[in-house]
């Protein structure tokens, strides 16, 4: 052996070292300088790319890896190391591509394999990767980094106590793994476990976790906790780490907007500012604006986008929501049939073409979107909510099936449940229990309430005795309501009333003086409610008919659908009615707030 041999290999000794030191610079030196030499030196050239890659020139570094891998194909560790890099750069096709050929040249290649495992659940393809991870499995089941992989493989599938079972196990075999910790803190918040979920995240930054998704998980469990400034606190953290962030923007924003910071939007508005061409940021950054009533500036930011060609169909959509919500009817419709014949199987734009197309009260040119909808998505509520407003315009049947008042409102006086001496006890312990929940200043940016204040926790997870209560107590009216609808499989509500029912979600609502529900129906429901905990004397005078639940009338002005049904609150009335049904109320004008609970159902 040649001394230039060993002076080469001596060289790349000393690069891979530099690259295991993170000196990253001090490598990529030494290999530029060995390549210069020799243009065919293959692992020289995967070192470089590997040292370019972690100084930040992802472009750069997957040349130089792709450039190894021609060099020397049968090197299964190259390819693998670049299917890392093309993941990174969420290009997971190519990922998955590279993954496979590094496991066709060896098998047993356990890096490979795990990365094949993400980019799975990176495409959706939650079952195949479950396969790959039940594999790595067998080989090695006390592998914690294995469990860790399959805890997110099922929590991507919607198996959540699985998915925590696993990341359990995985704390267990090792104590110390931080994303272990992390992924379960994150996994609970989702579960509504936001006590385990905050000391699950506390104990991964403990471990050394930190950066965006640590912060922003931080700030989704402390705000179910009701530490709203805290929570402030994590979701600016999160934004700072990663302006572009589109999630932790918005929940920035939301957040400093329940807290009446008339300067909400500031580190949006920064972002948008700084990524002009950043579609997703710009667009997010009208929603926001369009959600707080300022709809000049949505616009403005909106049809920007629109000469610079940047967002396609989605922006041309919500610029004709925005153009809607402040009654320019037909500009707004010119640009939501732009929208559909851009996406036209998008059913979130069909749906705003719908909504405009009734504002102009033109529902013959609305019902075939709607009833192609209806077709594909029959439980949609939204679509059931839109053809039952075109039907009553048409004069057709259908509406008086879909909005049978008489039949599908129904009111109950709650009985007191057990360890209450009456409904009037658990209704003076609730405000207690919930005037401590409601610590907001201000309405959710994008929710139907205006001039009051909503819970952010789901009351499904609190342990207050006054709110389990009222919960087990709405259990009995709920199975008469779905005795009284009947099992007609020909009617939207009834025809899923088959087993038995759950919560999806329960919330509280208190209204201040001017605060009422703009009309909105209830997406993700099925059944849906309103009971009512206090409510000022005014509720008490017929004429005025102030902070009364009504029905019928759609969320955006449609010529003769105005409101047909009143229902007067009473404190301890509970209001059941099918999600589809467009509701609101009217606005409270006194000094005393409403309080309300509110909970949709759904089959189990």
């Amino acid at each position: 052996m040649t001394q230039s041999v060993f002076d080469a290999r001596a060289e790349l000794d000393r690069a891979t070292q530099r690259l295991n030191a993170g000196k990253y610079a001090e490598c990529a030196a030494i290999c530029g300088a060995i390549v210069a030499r020799d243009a065919g030196n293959a692992v020289a050239t995967h070192l470089l790319g590997l040292a370019i890659k972690e100084t930040g020139d992802w472009e750069q570094g997957e040349r130089w890896l792709r450039l190894s891998v021609q060099l020397d194909p049968a090197r299964a560790e190259f390819k693998a190391n670049l299917g890392n890099l093309l993941r990174r750069r969420q290009k997971f096709r190519q990922a998955e591509n590279f993954y496979r050929q590094a496991l066709e040249l060896a098998p047993q290649h356990e890096a490979a394999r795990r990365g094949l495992a993400l980019t799975l659940n990176d495409l959706g393809r939650f079952v195949e990767a479950e396969v790959l991870v039940r594999e790595l499995m067998v080989a090695d089941e006390r592998n914690a980094e294995t469990w860790v992989l399959l805890g997110l493989t099922l929590t991507n599938q919607q198996r959540l106590a699985e998915g925590e079972a696993a990341y359990r196990q995985a704390i267990a075999l090792d104590p110390q793994n931080r994303i272990a910790h992390h992924n379960l803190g994150a996994l609970l918040s989702q579960m509504e476990k936001p006590e385990a979920a905050f000391a699950a995240l506390q104990n991964a930054g403990t471990l050394g976790q930190d950066g965006y998704e640590l912060a922003f998980n931080r700030g989704r469990a402390l705000l179910d906790l009701n530490d709203v400034e805290g929570a402030e606190q994590e979701f600016d953290r999160a934004a700072t780490l990663n302006p572009s962030s589109v999630d932790a923007q918005l929940q920035l924003a939301r957040v400093r907007y329940m807290l009446g910071d008339p300067m909400f939007a500031r580190s949006l508005a920064a972002a948008a500012a700084a990524n002009r061409d950043d579609a997703g940021l710009q667009q997010l950054f009208a929603e926001v604006l369009w959600r707080a009533g300022k709809l000049s500036g949505a616009e403005a930011v909106l049809q920007d986008l629109v000469v610079r060609k940047l967002g396609g169909a989605h922006v041309l959509s919500t610029l004709a929501s925005v153009l809607h919500e402040g009654g320019r009817l037909k500009e707004a419709e010119s640009f939501a049939i732009q929208a559909t014949t851009a996406a036209p199987g998008d059913a979130v734009i069909v749906e705003n073409l719908v909504s405009i197309l009734l504002s102009r009260g033109r529902p013959e040119d609305a019902m075939p979107f709607i009833r192609t909808h209806r077709m594909h998505t029959p439980d949609s509520q939204a679509w059931v909510a839109y053809e039952a407003t075109a039907a009553r315009l048409l004069g057709n049947e259908i509406y008086q099936r879909l909005y049978d008042y008489d039949r599908l409102i129904r009111v109950f006086d709650v009985e007191a449940p057990a360890g209450w001496s009456s409904i009037q006890e658990l209704n003076a312990a609730l405000v207690q229990a919930l005037g401590e929940r409601h610590r907001l200043r201000s309405h959710p940016l994008d929710q139907s309430l205006r001039n009051g204040t909503q819970t952010s926790r789901s009351l499904l997870a609190e342990t207050d005795p006054a709110i389990k209560a009222i919960l087990a107590a709405f259990e009995e009216p709920i199975r008469e309501y779905r005795r009284q609808i009947g099992t007609d499989l020909a009617h939207p509500l009834s025809a899923r009333n088959s087993g038995e029912s759950r919560f999806t979600g329960a919330w509280s609502v208190r209204l201040r003086k001017c605060g009422y529900h703009v009309n909105h129906f209830h997406p993700d429901g099925w059944i849906s409610s309103a009971y009512y905990v206090d409510v000022p004397p005014e509720v008490e005078d017929p004429g005025a008919r102030s902070g009364w639940i009504k029905f019928g009338e759609p969320r955006y002005e449609v010529p003769g659908a105005v409101a047909e049904r009143f229902v007067q609150p009473r404190a301890g009335r509970l209001v059941l009615f099918p999600s589809y049904m467009w509701h609101g109320t009217t606005a409270i004008q006194g000094d005393d707030p409403r309080l309300t609970i509110a909970f949709d159902v759904k089959p189990r």
